[in-house]
């Protein structure tokens, strides 16, 4: 696992000497030698490594990574270039284009969003090929709940998009009154009619941030 650093580690560090952690982190690299596990592990905090904590303007909740081979790259909802764009994202890019007038790009790489400060953040970062939710319960979620703590915690206006239950459990955690959630049923096939459609997030988004004085988003994909 490629380690965390700048002010990201400064935020979590005290996690790292945590009882928690030291298992999590041994967990996971048995998982890796022993098993076919997504993302590479040089990928698994790839969010935090592409958004700084001082940059961060919106947090976006994921549940856990793809978890078929050449998908999962360490940001939630995304894929590599050259990989089919998954339904939950397909989705996605349907709102982009009705909310904001996008174009709907031909691949699933979301990198610019995070390099803008778009937080791309799974509640567990790791996963076992082709079995979804095969790594909840080994200590990621209270590691991804410190990170979001630590956002919670910015003495700025942010942004918190929580799409479906799992994401929209850690509201609770969220009681800055500087920042804005948004919350919406989640964009997989499943339950993307029931509301996801017509929420307008990114829209939302960009006029709290520009009410504010924060530059918005570009959300348009290359």
């Amino acid at each position: 696992m490629s380690g965390i650093n700048g002010d990201w580690y400064e935020a979590l560090k005290g996690e790292f000497k945590k009882p928690y952690y030291k298992t999590l982190f041994n967990t996971v690299n048995e998982e890796y030698r022993t098993r076919q596990i997504f993302p590479p592990a040089n990928d698994i905090f790839n969010a935090f490594h592409l958004t700084p904590l001082k940059d961060v303007k919106v947090v976006i909740l994921g549940q856990d990574p793809y978890h078929n081979f050449n998908q999962a790259h360490g940001l939630c909802f995304s894929v590599k270039k050259g990989v089919q764009v998954p339904p939950s994202l397909v989705n996605i890019y349907k709102e982009l284009q009705d909310d904001l007038g996008c174009t709907i790009p031909n691949h699933g790489c979301l990198t610019k969003w995070a390099e803008q400060g778009v937080l791309m953040l799974n509640t567990v970062l790791t996963v076992r090929a082709h079995q979804a939710n095969s790594h909840r319960g080994i200590g990621w979620e209270e590691f991804t709940d410190a990170a979001i703590m630590a956002v919670n915690a910015q003495d700025r206006p942010v942004v918190f998009i929580l799409w479906g239950a799992p994401a929209q459990r850690k509201k609770r955690m969220l009681n800055n009154s500087k920042h804005l959630i948004l919350e919406a049923p989640h964009p997989s096939p499943l339950s993307a009619y029931r509301g996801f459609f017509g929420s307008r997030p990114f829209s939302q988004t960009n006029h709290f941030l520009e009410e504010h004085g924060v530059t918005p988003i570009d959300w348009q994909i290359e």
